[in-house]
C-alpha cells in the first residue's frame, strides 16, 4: 500500500504515489544540475513542469486518478532523459533503451498555431506557414492578391482564423508549431535560442530601430482592431453557445421523457388509444420499447454533443469527455442508425404491393330517369362530408375497435348500355400481392338505393387487426346517356378529381339537373349558354339564335298529356307514357 501525495505543477493538482513523487523530484533535480549555462534556467523548468503537467493530464481519466510510476515512465519517455545530451544519472536507467530511441525520433502531429513573433497583423499567415511548410510571405501575398481581385471572403476566413486559432504563448505551443519534440533538449534549446534573440536584438538595436518604427504602426493598429473583432466574436460565440445549450438540452429532455412513457408505460397500458394508433401503423411488430431506444440514440446523441459543443463555447478550460467515451458513443449511434434503417426497410417491404377488390352492381336507372346523389354518414362515428385521407379508430356496435376513414373518391361517367351501375374498387398495400388484395376485400363499405337517390357511405371500415395499409375505396357510377342526375352538395369534396380519372361531373354541378351526354353532361337549370362541355362553332351559332329568339318571344307553355315547356329557362319534355313518342322540332322562328 502506497501513500499518495497532491503536488501542484504549472498550476494543476495532481496526486501522485510516493514513489513516483521521488523519483519525479529526482526528474527535476537531475534537470536543473543539467545545466551548463544558468540563463534561462527558471524559464527552462517552467516550461518543462508545463508540459509535464500537459502529458499527466493526457494519461489520466477522471480527475481521483493517481499518477503512478507507470505513466511518470511514459512521461519520462517522451520528454526525454537529461543524461542523453549532457549527463549521466544512473537513477534513470530503468526506461527501456526501445523507448529512448523511440524518444529521440519521436515528432508531434501537426498542430496550428499564431506565430506571435512573426507576425504583421494577428500571426495567422506566419503559423499557416509553420503548418504548410511554406514561407509567411507567399501566404501574405495569396492574402494580398485575393483581396485585391474582389473577393471579400478572404477577410472573414482570417478575421474566423485569428479568432479561433490560438497564438503559440509556451515554449512547447511553438515546439508543436515547428513540429520538434517537445522533450527537455528541445524546450532548452528553444528557450536559449529565445534569450540569444533577446540579447543581438540588444545590441543591434540601432539597426532593427527603423524596421520596428515601420512595423510600430501597423502592428498597432491591427493588434486593436484584432482585439475588437475578437472581442466581438468571443460575445458572439458565447451567445451561440448557450442557444446550443437550450436547444440541446430540451431535446434531451423531450427525448427522456418519449422513451420512458414509449418504452414503459407503453407495455404497461399497451391498450390506450395512442398505442392502437402506433400499433395500426407498426406494421412490422416492431417492439416499442426497441424503437424508442433506436430513436433516442440516433437524435439524442448528436444533441449531446451539441450540448458539449454549447459548453466549450462558454466554458474555456472544459475537461474533455475522453477518447473511450466519444468511440462508444459513436459506435452506439452508427449501430442505431442501421437498426432504424433495417426497421424501416422492413416497415416499407410490408406496404410494398398494391391490391384490388372489385364488385359492380346494377343500378336501375335508365335513359329519361332522373337519379338522385348523395353521400351518407353513420350518426354513430359522428357526421363528415368532406373527404380525408387520414384514418381514426372507432368502435362498432359490437364494442370492437375498428379503423375508419373517409378516403372515398367518386367518379362519375357515361355508358351506352341501357342502365345504369355501379363499379367499387377496394384498395389497399400489403407484403405481396395476395396480402394486399386480402386487405382490400377486408374493407366494409355499402350504399342504398331507393326511390331514384343512390346514398353512398362517405366513410369504410376496416378491422384494427389489418392495420393501416393506405386503405381506399373508388366508386364509379356510370351513367346512361339521357339520365338527368342530381348531385347533392355533399357530393362536391368527394369527386374533386384531376382529369385523368375522366370524371364528367364537375365541381360547381352539385344542386343542379344535369342531363348525361357522350362523355359530358349539359345542365337543365342554367341558361343555354352554360350548356357544359360544348365549344363547336356550330353549337355557338344555336345558341346565338336560340337566345335572340327567346328575348323577342313570349313563354310557350303547353301541359296537356306529355307535359311540354318552352321558355327563357329552356325546353322541358315529359313524356308520361314510354310507349309513345314526341318529335320536337324548333326552327328560326
Amino acid at each position: 500500500m502506497n501513500k499518495t501525495v497532491n503536488i501542484n505543477l504549472a498550476g494543476t493538482f495532481f496526486h501522485i504515489d510516493e514513489d513516483a513523487f521521488a523519483k519525479l523530484t529526482r526528474y527535476l533535480d537531475a534537470i536543473r544540475r543539467s545545466f551548463s549555462d544558468p540563463t534561462g534556467q527558471d524559464e527552462i523548468i517552467k516550461d518543462i513542469e508545463a508540459r509535464i503537467a500537459e502529458l499527466f493530464s493526457e494519461k489520466i481519466e477522471k480527475s481521483s486518478q493517481v499518477i503512478t510510476i507507470k505513466e511518470l515512465d511514459e512521461v519520462i519517455g517522451v520528454m526525454g532523459q537529461p543524461e542523453d545530451y549532457i549527463i549521466d544519472e544512473e537513477i534513470f536507467d530503468d526506461v527501456p533503451p526501445t523507448q529512448k530511441k523511440q524518444t529521440r525520433n519521436k515528432t508531434n502531429h501537426k498542430q496550428l498555431f499564431r506565430d506571435m513573433d512573426n507576425k504583421f497583423v494577428g500571426g495567422v499567415s506566419s503559423g499557416l506557414g509553420h503548418y504548410l511548410s511554406v514561407d509567411p510571405l507567399w501566404i501574405r501575398l495569396a492574402w494580398i492578391a485575393l483581396v485585391l481581385l474582389g473577393f471579400g471572403t478572404p477577410v472573414l476566413i482570417y478575421a474566423l482564423l485569428w479568432v479561433l486559432v490560438p497564438e503559440a504563448i509556451t515554449t512547447a505551443d511553438k515546439l508543436k508549431m515547428s513540429r520538434e519534440p517537445v522533450n527537455i533538449s528541445n524546450i532548452e534549446k528553444k528557450i536559449k535560442e529565445e534569450f540569444d534573440k533577446a540579447s543581438e536584438k540588444i545590441k543591434d538595436v540601432d539597426y532593427d530601430k527603423h524596421m520596428e518604427n515601420a512595423k510600430k504602426g501597423a502592428s498597432g493598429f491591427f493588434a486593436t482592431l484584432g482585439k475588437i473583432v475578437k472581442g466581438i466574436f468571443m460575445v458572439i460565440g458565447k451567445f451561440f453557445g448557450i442557444l446550443l445549450i437550450i436547444i440541446a438540452l430540451s431535446t434531451l429532455i423531450s427525448l427522456i421523457v418519449g422513451l420512458f412513457t414509449t418504452g414503459t408505460f407503453g407495455m404497461v397500458w399497451g391498450n390506450t388509444e395512442v398505442f392502437d394508433y402506433m400499433t395500426i401503423i407498426n406494421v412490422g411488430n416492431t417492439p416499442y420499447w426497441l424503437i424508442s431506444l433506436l430513436v433516442f440514440f440516433v437524435i439524442g446523441i448528436p444533441f449531446f454533443v451539441l450540448f458539449i459543443s454549447g459548453l466549450k463555447l462558454l466554458v474555456s478550460n472544459l475537461k474533455s469527455i475522453g477518447t473511450t467515451a466519444k468511440i462508444s458513443l459513436f459506435t452506439i449511434w452508427i449501430f442505431s442508425i442501421i437498426g432504424i434503417t433495417i426497421l424501416g426497410l422492413r416497415q416499407l417491404t410490408e406496404q410494398a404491393y398494391d391490391g384490388d377488390f372489385i364488385t359492380e352492381n346494377v343500378i336501375p336507372i335508365k335513359a329519361n330517369d332522373t337519379l338522385q346523389l348523395k353521400m351518407a354518414d353513420n350518426n354513430r362515428y359522428g357526421y363528415n362530408s368532406k373527404r380525408n385521407s387520414s384514418f381514426e379508430l372507432k368502435t362498432d356496435e359490437n364494442g370492437n375497435r375498428i379503423i375508419y376513414s373517409n378516403d372515398i373518391r367518386l367518379i362519375v361517367r357515361s355508358t351506352t348500355d341501357s342502365v345504369a351501375k355501379i363499379l367499387m374498387e377496394r384498395k389497399a398495400e400489403g407484403s405481396s400481392f395476395n396480402n394486399a388484395k386480402l386487405k382490400a376485400e377486408a374493407i366494409n363499405y355499402d350504399y342504398d338505393f331507393s326511390n331514384n337517390t343512390l346514398s353512398l357511405n362517405n366513410f369504410f371500415t376496416t378491422d384494427i387487426e389489418n392495420k393501416y395499409r393506405d386503405q381506399e375505396v373508388e366508386i364509379t357510377l356510370y351513367l346512361p346517356i339521357g339520365t338527368v342526375l342530381f348531385a347533392d352538395r355533399n357530393t362536391y369534396s368527394f369527386h374533386r378529381n384531376s382529369s385523368r380519372y375522366n370524371d364528367i361531373l364537375m365541381n360547381g354541378d352539385e344542386e343542379k339537373h344535369l342531363l348525361i351526354q357522350k362523355n359530358k353532361t349539359q345542365c337543365l337549370d342554367c341558361k343555354s349558354k352554360q350548356v357544359k362541355q360544348t365549344n363547336t362553332a356550330e353549337t355557338e351559332d344555336w345558341e346565338r339564335k336560340l337566345d335572340s329568339t327567346f328575348d323577342n318571344t313570349p313563354e310557350i307553355e303547353i301541359e296537356e298529356k306529355n307535359h311540354i315547356i318552352i321558355n327563357q329557362n329552356g325546353v322541358d319534355i315529359n313524356i308520361q307514357e314510354p310507349n309513345e313518342s314526341i318529335k320536337v322540332k324548333i326552327g328560326d322562328n
